[in-house]
């Protein structure tokens, strides 16, 4: 791991022999971009690779005496508005009542070992020094004394660059910034395959893919998450990039907000990548001396398809991410209460689901909505934090105990973003709703408090600890089951109000951060109606997320499927619950449900009451499986095999680091009559020269990846005495082991 400098050419080299990423100081004292992509050998002047054309008569240009010169056509680091680029800039700052187009230009850079946290914000974080190295860029605009600060910093291991800005106003007068983003990437040229993850409520992250095509393609959210719609991942992949071979590009931004990705290609064909804070509606007050700090992008390069910037973004979330108490720790398997007695509920009926899912192995019991205040339905109580007595009349203290007893840990559920309008809370304080003093829109029957206020997440961190440490709390889903309009604090200025968005997501940052410093041994999975703030930024704090509500097996292939593009296997929850499910009202087999939900953090949402013994025998069994494999799904490489979104049928597949055991899960979702299609599943990421056992039969790696395994027989109409398989939702998981010491002549 390197960062280069040639001072004499003003060359800047990130690389780690994986990738690299290299930059210079062009002639106006501007950055310019010069390559990023596979590792390049190391030479003393890369400028040959800053391409300086003419530009036509209708373009403009820096000076006088060199038309060739233009912003128009040199790819930048970081741009700003004006200068002869007529394109979208990375930033835009300015003071009242003066000219509003900066001009930063270099001024200095450091070196530092490791990387430095950034503050009030989730960021990748590092656990020795050696691990990372970090390149900082000073730039300076001398008319507005303001001073930028690009980050960026190179993974000793991975084929990871992280980014980000901040910026100090160094003047007497206040800097208003509109638009500062995480980081923006000039390429030469638009031959990529828009590839992002989409989609709304219950079916959230679904792949999607365009051409890049002159224009502006971008995803973004304002809804003050980061959302169901448009997860804050991006990738760029080359028309023939499958998911195991070709070049890709990855971007993921740090962040749980308001947020922008986009690709501007000009009329040279040049494509112009930016990320981060939306600048719509963001005006940020920035006083003399101050600081403020972009998130932070995650930048992949892979040229080994689609599974490599995958297992990039896995591998450095795993490590570099989630609490590092969670790198290693087994995930319990919980039981949730939710889709068994929805609001209707007591204490004897939580006490006897918990038997008799501790009966079946179970490990966890959580106890969802409807707990506190009077709340029997979604219209009341949210905010008001302490237990319901008509429900528990001997507290959460006496279930607490009952499910300690039965040798299970016990969790619940909070909303603490929300109050509802029929509660004591909103009641006293009704000006802590978002809003304008005259207009509140509802959404779910609830309003969001805001947290852009202290005193408001200052009451939330007494409630939620005082109940945390009184029933000795081992786990917490953290809901937000709306989103933010009349984006409007009645504490802030009204020149403050463009700060909303961002004071609030830096408070519920806040809430995390002090909680799960507190109860490190507290597992916290995030949750927004399902999957609405599926993020890295999340992740920082909650190594786990409620992937969606919708537990249907064959809807989650889908999720599943696009969630993995950036991120790990072990942040998906995943849960076994009832049929017909309740957001499809499919039936599918239990099994099918089991080998679909095996691949995440196990668990159930069902009533165990009403299983029959055979169900029950099954799920004990489920449960064991799981337990045996948890390791290899936490800690194993994840390789996509079949897609969802362009086969009737999918597969994937967690193979160990060492390559000695793998997991695969196939699925079929129609029956095809008298199907001609050869049998077998290519595997991937296995030793080729190793011998594995797998079904019945022994297999070279190289045969596995090659020919491909072959599955059991389907039924075509005739063959029913001899198929293992058919009909519609069909599934099957497979667990391959290395034979050590067997040898060719052995076969």
């Amino acid at each position: 791991m390197m960062i280069h400098t040639n001072l004499k050419n003003k060359q800047f080299h990130l690389t780690n022999g994986q990738v690299s990423y290299i930059f210079n100081v062009m002639k106006n004292g501007h950055l310019g971009h010069l390559y990023y992509g596979n590792a390049l050998r190391h030479r003393n002047d890369f400028s040959h690779l800053q391409t300086v054309d003419v530009p036509t008569a209708a373009s403009c240009h820096v000076y006088e005496d060199d038309p060739a010169f233009s912003l128009e056509t040199l790819r930048q680091e970081y741009p700003a508005y004006g200068n002869s680029d007529f394109r979208e800039p990375a930033i835009h700052v300015g003071i009242e009542n003066a000219p509003n187009v900066p001009n930063f230009t270099y001024d200095s850079y450091k070196i530092l070992k490791g990387k430095p946290s950034l503050k009030g914000l989730p960021s990748t974080y590092i656990n020795e020094a050696y691990e990372a190295s970090t390149l900082q860029i000073i730039l300076k605009d001398e008319f507005l004394h303001v001073e930028l600060a690009l980050n960026y910093t190179i993974f000793q291991d991975k084929p990871v660059i992280t980014r980000s800005a901040s910026i100090k106003n160094n003047g007497t007068e206040k800097l208003i910034i509109e638009r500062l983003m995480g980081a923006s990437l000039d390429l030469p040229d638009k031959d990529f395959i828009f590839t992002h993850l989409a989609g709304t409520w219950s079916r959230e992250r679904h792949v999607k893919e365009r051409k890049l095509e002159m224009g502006i393609q971008a995803i973004s959210s304002l809804r003050g998450a980061s959302s169901h719609h448009h997860n804050p991942f991006l990738a760029l992949k080359r028309p023939f990039t499958t998911e195991h071979t070709g070049e890709v590009y990855g971007f993921n931004f740090v962040y749980s907000s308001n947020f922008i990705m986009q690709v501007e290609v000009d009329h040279y064909d040049t494509a112009r990548l930016t990320a981060g804070i939306h600048p719509f509606g963001f005006k940020w007050n920035l006083k003399p001396h101050e600081v403020f700090q972009s998130p932070e992008v995650v930048m992949v390069y892979s040229d080994q398809g689609l599974n490599g910037m995958s297992q990039a973004f896995h591998n450095l979330y795993r490590e570099h991410l989630i609490p590092n108490h969670w790198r290693k720790e087994e995930r319990p398997i919980l039981i949730n209460n939710w889709e068994a007695t929805y609001f209707d509920f007591n204490e004897e009926k939580l006490v006897n689901i918990a038997k008799s899912a501790s009966e079946l192995g179970i490990e966890l019991f959580v106890l969802d909505d409807g707990w506190f205040g009077k709340r029997n339905d979604d219209t009341s109580s949210l905010g008001d934090w302490h237990v319901d007595l008509n429900k528990l009349p001997n507290g959460l203290e006496s279930l607490t105990k009952e499910i300690s007893e039965l040798g299970m840990k016990f969790g619940l559920w909070f909303e603490p973003e929300m109050i509802s309008p029929n509660s004591d809370l909103y009641r006293e304080h009704p000006d802590w709703a978002v809003g304008t003093p005259h207009q509140h829109t509802l959404g779910r029957n609830q309003l969001v408090l805001d947290f852009s206020r202290p005193e408001i997440v200052d009451y939330l961190y007494e409630k939620m600890a005082e109940i945390i440490k009184r029933t000795n709390l081992s786990y917490i889903k953290w809901d937000m089951n709306r989103n933010i309009t009349e984006a409007f604090s009645q504490k802030l200025a009204l020149n403050q109000q463009g700060e909303f968005f961002h004071r609030y997501i830096l408070g519920v940052y806040n809430l995390y951060e002090r909680l799960t410093n507190e109860f490190p041994n507290v597992l916290f999975e995030s949750c927004a109606g399902g999957g609405g703030r599926f993020d890295p930024g999340m992740m920082y704090y909650a190594p786990q997320a409620w992937t969606s509500d919708d537990t249907d097996a064959i809807e989650r292939l889908k999720i599943q499927y696009g969630t993995s593009f950036a991120y790990p296997v072990y942040s998906m929850g995943s849960h076994v619950s009832a049929v017909p499910n309740h957001q499809t009202l499919r039936t599918t087999p239990l099994s099918t449900r089991a080998n679909t939900a095996y691949f995440g953090t196990f668990g159930y949402e069902l009533d165990p009451l009403k299983l029959s013994e055979d169900e029950r025998l099954e799920i004990k069994e489920q449960i064991s499986f799981y337990k045996k494999h948890r390791g290899l799904i936490r800690d194993g490489l994840f390789y996509q095999l079949l897609s969802p979104f362009s086969e009737n049928e999918t597969a994937w597949m967690v193979v160990s680091q060492d390559q000695s055991e793998a997991l695969v899960g196939y699925y079929k979702v129609l029956a095809t009559p008298n199907s001609l299609k050869q049998q077998t599943l290519q595997l991937s990421g296995l030793n080729e020269a190793k011998a594995y056992q797998v079904a019945g039969r022994i297999y070279y790696g190289d045969e596995l990846m090659q020919a491909g395994l072959q599955l059991p027989t389907e039924f075509n109409g005739v063959n029913s005495s001899s198929a293992k398989r058919g009909g519609d939702f069909q599934s099957n998981v497979f667990y391959i082991k290395s034979i050590e010491d067997l040898h060719f002549n052995d076969l």
